[in-house]
């Protein structure tokens, strides 16, 4: 049998590269806000700071999971069955992006 899947255009790939960005744009800012009280702003004091900061790192991640499964089971449900391979490799590098956006968040 022939091999009947249809691969995602370049217009296809670039739209979702921006709206990847947007996503991870908006999810950052909002988390940013939401986690805002959370952990200690001076990470140079005498004190112990790794606990505050540990739950502000967590609350991070887990609603960054969250966020990203939600978004990943709402377009692998509303997208055209052709832009469905598009969405594991969005959710991966999303997944990546959970660690890398820890940096800014304690900068």
């Amino acid at each position: 049998m022939a091999d009947i899947t249809q691969k995602s255009s370049k217009p296809a790939l670039l739209a979702g590269l921006l709206l990847f960005i947007v996503f991870e744009t908006v999810a950052f800012y909002g988390l940013q806000y939401l986690t805002s009280g959370l952990g200690e702003s001076n990470q140079y004091q005498a004190e112990n700071t790794i606990v505050s900061n540990w739950v502000k790192t967590m609350v991070f991640f887990v609603a960054h999971l969250a966020l990203v499964i939600v978004a990943m089971l709402i377009l692998s449900n509303r997208l055209p069955r052709r832009y469905r391979g598009q969405v594991m490799g969005w959710f991966y590098l999303a997944l990546v992006m959970s660690f890398v956006l820890i940096i800014p968040l304690f900068g």
